[in-house]
């Protein structure tokens, strides 16, 4: 998007639009630098969920949700929810198409009769074997690499942000990767 031209009433100390891009690092736009970083990461989350929508005709967060029950047979949608950091409704919505196609099987809970046990179908289990990894999707596993120091700014800095926007922050209860309702 082009930067809006100055008024005549106020010098600018922009470059001028057609030459932005080639000014050197030292001297482009903080905001503009910040933003190429933000497409960066967008786009490789993107490619990756694209690559797995490719593979196993899934979103991500359905695949996600996959690897999550095939390491806890058994698992129940609270706790599925609590694994991947999502409102328990998303879980329900991640883990109802998932049991409509067979990949999943939803039985009583042995200790409680209540609450439902989820498992893996043979169909689940080749579908996840077909996927690239990382299961919970390129963004969380970067995140959960850093060190408490970065992760503590990332944090402090993208509150900030997100203040600036002035959005709703209910969206972080919905992963990425969740398919279109």
């Amino acid at each position: 998007m082009p930067l809006p031209a100055p008024s005549s009433t106020q010098e600018s100390t922009l470059p001028p639009t057609d030459t932005l891009a080639e000014t050197p690092p030292s001297l482009e736009l903080p905001a503009a630098r910040v933003l190429r970083r933000f497409r960066i990461v967008f786009n490789s989350v993107k490619t990756h969920f694209r690559e797995i929508e490719k593979k196993a005709g899934l979103a991500g967060a359905q695949v996600w949700a996959l690897s999550v029950i095939e390491a806890a047979p058994g698992i129940g949608v609270t706790a599925l929810a609590q694994a991947m950091d999502i409102h328990q409704s998303t879980a329900s919505n991640l883990v109802k198409p998932l049991v409509e196609q067979g990949l999943l099987q939803v039985e009583r809970s042995a200790v409680d009769g209540r609450s439902r046990a989820l498992r893996l179908t043979p169909a689940g289990l080749r579908v996840l074997r077909k996927v690239p990894g990382p299961f919970m999707g390129v963004l969380p596993q970067a995140l959960a690499g850093l060190d408490r120091a970065t992760l503590a700014r990332l944090d402090r800095d993208l509150g900030a942000l997100i203040e600036a926007l002035g959005v709703d922050t209910r969206a972080s209860q919905i992963p990425l990767g969740t398919p279109d309702r």
